[in-house]
């Protein structure tokens, strides 16, 4: 058995040196044929179907060509661009998304997270945090909120600028297939949230000091999907990055820690998420880090 794992890892290493697909790439080609498909299928419920379709060819043929052009280098544009395009493709998936699930899926599914949340706790989390609201705890949770699509940069430059790209690599897919994992969920699980589903239950708003309302209409502008809460990809995320840090550095560690505990408090304080999501995306944070090497080819890997 250990000859057959040490014989994958020096393929997955090989196939990587040599330049050719890497399985980020094989990733993200997977995605836009899925979604491709599924856009062919509902082109007559979608708007702009034709657009849609000709991103994602125009998407693949990039990744394409810059992975042959890439062969066998070690520098360059294309190089760059391979270890770093999921950045602005996952950004490109998530918003596409937003398009997709109401015009496909066309239902939600809050009633039942709601539920779900009411047995466990016996009154819902949010109405029972209103106890502690103030206008300062809430402008800096909503601060820590909006820092989430950045947690994953930190690890990513620590590992690019010691040039260990091995393990920026792996690093890059794990956290691809973290984002991919979680947009499936909220196709299958369609949940907007409590700040709307329970929005009659609350006996106050939310107000914070200075930013919190802007920062607040930013993020509902930027967030094309209102159905991005099961499961929960700032924990799992997060989870991906706080245990990735450990390999750059003890201090990275401790401050991933301490954003890991506010950010999760700050989704339930600021109505955005049930904790049925946060444990959803906990779950699925877990499972990714024990099966990634797996998936990825190579059993030995570390982020």
């Amino acid at each position: 058995m250990d000859q057959v794992l040490a014989q994958r890892e020096q393929a997955a290493g090989a196939r990587e040196q040599a330049g050719g697909w890497w399985p980020v790439d094989s990733l993200f080609l997977a995605w836009l044929a899925a979604t491709g498909a599924l856009i062919f299928f509902y082109r007559n419920q979608l708007p702009g179907p034709g657009r849609l379709l000709a991103l994602h060819a125009a998407g693949a043929l990039l990744l394409i060509l810059a992975v042959k052009w890439d062969r066998g280098r070690t520098s360059g544009a294309a190089w760059v661009f391979r270890h770093w395009y999921p950045l602005p493709y996952v950004v490109a998936c998530y918003r596409e998304v937003g398009i997709l699930i109401p015009a496909i899926r066309g239902l939600d599914l809050d009633a039942q997270m709601a539920r779900l949340d009411l047995v466990f706790w016996g009154v819902p989390p949010t109405v029972w945090l209103e106890r502690i609201q103030t206008p300062w705890l809430t402008e800096s949770l909503q601060l820590v909120y909006v820092l989430f699509p950045a947690v994953v940069l930190p690890v990513a430059w620590a590992l690019w600028r010691g040039r260990r790209f091995a393990e920026f690599r792996y690093y890059a897919f794990l956290i691809a297939l973290g984002f991919l994992l979680s947009f499936v969920g909220y196709f299958l699980v369609p949940v907007r949230g409590p700040r709307f589903f329970l929005a009659g239950l609350q006996h106050t708003q939310l107000e914070g000091l200075w930013l919190y309302e802007a920062l607040r209409r930013g993020l509902d502008v930027l967030e094309a999907t209102r159905f991005d809460c099961f499961p929960s990809g700032h924990v799992e995320v997060t989870l991906l990055s706080l245990w990735s840090s450990r390999r750059v550095s003890r201090n990275l560690f401790g401050w991933y820690s301490v954003y890991m505990v506010l950010m999760v408090f700050s989704t339930v304080y600021l109505r955005y998420h049930y904790t049925v999501d946060l444990l959803a995306g906990a779950l699925l944070g877990l499972a990714l880090l024990r099966l990634g090497p797996w998936l990825y080819g190579q059993p030995g890997a570390q982020p």
